[in-house]
């Protein structure tokens, strides 16, 4: 229960990789405020909860839960949220910006030839909802002198993939590992770690429903990881548990790859 007595801040929580985190927290001891633009989320992709709502889950944990549901590109919403948040818990010592995706990918999303407004759109959900939560994030912590927050960056945003596709979505998760390292400086003097994680191939509901999990895409994605399997959503949940917690007093402005050794520098 290394987390007793914390309160967390888990945006996109209410199915996949961030539900993932929202659970492995409540394990560690913490009270969550669970967001997402829609609360029933894990509906969508058939990702059975052991509880009605992920609420539930977490209080069934023995730890409580605040469920909101919120457009966190929207700054007026992001600051009511961190606004009710506070009113019901006092704090708040950890975020994990999670929210964002590929999502209503055109056709031609190349880096000569994307749509520009499907871009502006993507970099909203990815980068700017991210930027807007630890704005508001920061300000309780800077006052308590002490917080945790780890942006979820991507694979794609490390690697070109060798290839100009899914433009936005690269350069937003670029965006979200870069803006870890500037805030990190900026709050490091008031005690607050700031950093972020790089997912790779994860068997979430979504990339499941996907077919990501498929023999085909098995053998296409699995000779290019090292370790020869994909990542499941507790493999990063891990990783955020560690930058969560005291293990990882001394880090600070980091991104590190939960990719299975796909990116690797050198």
């Amino acid at each position: 229960m290394k987390l007793k007595g914390k309160v967390a801040v888990v945006t996109g929580g209410g199915r996949g990789l961030g539900r993932a985190y929202v659970l492995h927290l409540a394990k560690l001891g913490a009270d969550v405020v669970i967001n997402d633009i829609d609360l029933n989320a894990a509906a969508e992709y058939n990702e059975a909860l052991s509880a009605a709502t992920v609420m539930e889950e977490v209080e069934a944990l023995g730890c409580r839960a605040l469920g909101i549901q919120a457009d966190v590109t929207n700054k007026d919403a992001v600051d009511a949220m961190f606004e009710e948040a506070l009113g019901a818990f006092g704090r708040i010592d950890i975020l994990v910006n999670n929210a964002g995706g590929a999502l209503h990918t055109p056709p031609n999303n190349s880096a000569a030839e994307a749509d520009i407004d499907h871009y502006k759109y993507t970099m909203d959900l990815n980068l700017t909802s991210c930027i807007l939560c630890c704005q508001a994030a920061s300000r309780p912590m800077k006052e308590q002198r002490s917080g945790k927050i780890v942006n979820v960056s991507s694979q794609a945003g490390l690697t070109s993939g060798h290839n100009g596709g899914f433009v936005g979505y690269k350069v937003a998760k670029a965006g979200v590992a870069h803006y870890t390292r500037v805030l990190a400086a900026e709050l490091g003097p008031y005690n607050i770690n700031v950093n972020s994680i790089a997912p790779g191939w994860i068997l979430s509901s979504r990339a499941v429903a996907g077919g990501r999990d498929s023999e085909e895409s098995r053998a296409r994605l699995l000779p290019q990881i090292p370790l020869r399997r994909l990542g499941t959503p507790e493999d990063c949940a891990k990783a955020v548990e560690f930058l969560v917690t005291d293990l990882s007093d001394y880090v600070t402005g980091q991104c590190i790859p939960v990719c299975g050794g796909v990116v690797a520098w050198g």
